[in-house]
């Protein structure tokens, strides 16, 4: 598979990266210098120095041949352009644009049906929103994905040091969860990922991803000591697009909402657009403002300026003084191992939503959607089992799978299975695998022959 990036920005970056671990065929596209060297120090990627809207570089990174064009830069009109000139010079190449500006979002379906006919528009904005309101409906959680329209979540939770679970054998969970047992697929331990057997201990640190039907969801968190109580004050820090948009979203919500934003130009241009939402100008880092607006009585804080920095301080010092839970906005990946030592668990990021929106989009054949664990070690995939498939009718321990990978969930009309060895796959049933990095190709490979999707 040939894929062709224009951009090599953060997002442009770590696909390409990711892509190439995978073994594909990637060819990245900037006018950035800078950019197009770090591409070529650190990844086994060919570069172009030059602008992915110009049908002339565009046949210079070999466009008739490429499967699929992702542009990914951060001007949305260079998007749409490199697109377009891809529709003209290759129509059959899928094309996918990363497109953030709020006036095209009325326009997605415009731009597939007709030129540039981008099959998928990525707005990381919308998705950012979207994992907020997942992390707001699931407390404690680190992590949160969805499945089968959220009757399936994958769920990544903390352990504390107090935790009840800590030193349980995974085979002994039965005995202490209410309900149906949960399938732990993975634990991320001192940055390492573990595919743990029943025979594994859960340990203080632990981050474990589990998989659970959406109507087993509350008992499996009381079991992981993690009980939440309704979010309904919310204050958003910064008042840019991504925040916004989430005061939007709440107040379709009838939840309180309050809105600190630093500019005042900026804050007469909310109190226009947002109806219910509180709107204060003011610095979201000022302890003063905070206690003003009694921090103490608020739910939930969500740090969402342009500076990284500023985020994380106003989150660290919101729930110094008293505020329940805070959800930050960090764009740098290079920061992320960083929060869990300062304090920080709930961290969204547009760029990181933005590369799973994409990862969907680049497997082959029937892949609903995909989700990337943190540090992009892995990957959680829906997708549909062709009836000719091997993995159709016969048990789950028959089938002969890459190491790294599992079944984790299995779904059969309105019915969620979490599987066992001797579940057995039904032709268009709607399956959900975890697979390590490592083993994505191989799976990929497999089963593109042998089940004719991924």
């Amino acid at each position: 598979m040939k894929i062709i990036i224009v951009g090599a920005g953060e997002v442009g970056f770590h696909i390409a990266s990711h892509l190439t671990r995978e073994n594909k065929e990637v060819v990245v596209i900037d006018t950035d210098p800078a950019a197009i060297r770090r591409v070529s120090d650190s990844i086994d990627a060919q570069t172009i120095l030059g602008s992915g809207s110009s049908p002339v570089v565009l046949e210079d990174a070999g466009i008739r041949e490429a499967e699929i064009l992702l542009a990914v830069t951060n001007r949305d009109e260079t998007n749409l352009v490199a697109c377009l000139m891809a529709d003209t010079l290759s129509p059959t190449t899928k094309k996918l644009a990363r497109i953030r500006d709020a006036d095209y979002d009325g326009y997605h379906e415009i731009f597939r049906d007709n030129p540039p006919h981008i099959e998928t528009v990525i707005n990381p904005e919308i998705e950012v929103v979207k994992t907020i309101e997942r992390l707001m409906a699931v407390p404690g959680a680190v992590d949160v994905g969805e499945f089968a329209d959220g009757r399936v979540k994958l769920v990544g939770i903390r352990l504390g040091e107090g935790n009840p679970l800590v030193g349980v054998r995974l085979h002994e969970l039965g005995g202490k969860i209410k309900g149906a047992r949960p399938l732990i697929a993975s634990i991320l331990r001192e940055e390492q990922l573990i595919i743990p057997t029943g025979k594994d201990r859960l340990k203080a640190g632990d981050l474990v991803y589990f998989i659970s039907e959406e109507g087993q969801m509350l008992d499996t968190l009381k079991a992981f000591d993690k009980h939440g109580e309704p979010v309904k004050r919310i204050l958003i820090i910064g008042g840019g697009r991504i925040g916004t948009r989430l005061a939007q979203r709440l107040e379709e919500k009838s939840l309180s909402v309050k809105i600190i934003e630093k500019s005042a130009d900026r804050c007469t241009e909310l109190a226009d657009i947002l109806r219910k939402t509180v709107v204060l100008c003011g610095d979201g880092s000022d302890q003063d403002l905070l206690r003003e607006e009694n921090i103490q009585d608020v739910d939930l804080v969500v740090t969402l300026t342009n500076d990284e920095e500023t985020n994380i301080l106003a989150s660290l010092l919101a729930k110094r003084l008293g505020a329940r839970k805070s959800i930050t906005k960090i764009s740098k990946f290079s920061y992320f191992p960083l929060m869990l030592t300062i304090g920080i668990e709930q961290v969204v990021d547009p760029r990181l939503s933005a590369i799973n929106s994409i990862l969907q989009h680049i497997r082959r054949g029937k892949v609903l959607s995909a989700i990337s664990i943190k540090g992009e070690e892995a990957e959680v995939m829906e997708a549909v089992a062709m009836e000719t498939a091997d993995i159709v009718g016969k048990p789950l321990k028959d089938i002969n799978f890459p190491k790294g990978v599992l079944v984790t969930a299995i779904l059969r009309g309105e019915r969620v299975i979490i599987p066992t060895g001797a579940s057995i796959v039904e032709p268009n049933d709607r399956i959900v695998i975890f697979s390590k990095r490592e083993s994505i190709s191989k799976i990929e490979k497999i089963l593109a022959v042998k089940l004719e999707y991924f």
